[in-house]
């Protein structure tokens, strides 16, 4: 943009090269370079008074004063809309019934308004698909719209949630008592082989020490004489 800008400005304008690079972010040598058409022949020439990037006053007053350096003009507000379903890319919008199926049959709770405003629809292609009357039900097969593209994960948990609390709906938490009660009984599982590894050591050791150990025998005369 930079350069094709650069060289509508060469070949319309009496402004100084320092002042093209300048405006443009562009190096002085690549403005001479245009100039000599040594480079200009590979942009297209792109008006900046059309792109509401500079006026014909602001272009005047540079060309008058080779030292005023030209102010980027605001340009119009680009329109956003505010009303009716989202946009979505040409080749993903065979994948919203699929979409549309897997909230309908894992989040009833959300509206078909807030369906249609995710996935970017109207609520006739989903009472379609609720009522399995749509033209390609035998097709459709539910798939998470996050994984189609449709829609981002933190839009639909929004969605999720907002839908969740309208309705009253608690969400799902985990079963602290069941981990509880796990928890417990492996801890009181450990506890006890410890302790039967403790009464194992212990038995062991008492046994070893209540052996009676053979006494020394004193040889006397008479014991040595009397086998003999």
């Amino acid at each position: 943009m930079q350069h094709a800008t650069a060289s509508w400005l060469v070949d319309n304008t009496a402004l100084s090269f320092v002042q093209i690079a300048e405006f443009c972010g562009i190096h002085i040598l690549e403005v001479n370079a245009m100039a000599d058409d040594l480079a200009s022949s590979k942009y297209t020439g792109r008006d900046p008074i059309q792109a509401h990037e500079l006026t014909h006053e602001e272009i005047e007053k540079a060309e008058k004063d080779p030292d005023y350096r030209m102010v980027i003009q605001k340009g119009p507000e680009q329109v956003r809309r505010t009303k009716g379903p989202r946009y979505t890319p040409v080749s993903k919008r065979q994948d919203k019934p699929d979409g549309i199926a897997w909230l309908l049959r894992n989040h009833p709770e959300i509206s078909d308004a807030q369906v249609g405003k995710l996935i970017g629809t109207t609520r006739t292609t989903i009472n379609a698909i609720r009522e399995r009357e749509h033209w390609n039900i035998a097709n459709i097969a539910p798939k998470d719209p996050v994984t189609l593209g449709l829609c981002s994960q933190r839009e639909l948990d929004a969605v999720v949630a907002k839908a969740a609390k309208k309705a009253g709906i608690e969400p799902e938490a985990e079963d602290d008592s069941k981990l509880g009660g796990d928890k417990e009984a492996l801890i009181a599982e450990l506890r006890e082989e410890r302790a039967q590894a403790a009464r194992d050591a212990e038995a062991a050791l008492s046994g070893e020490t209540g052996e009676e150990e053979s006494a020394p025998v004193e040889h006397t005369a008479e014991t040595l004489f009397k086998g003999s």
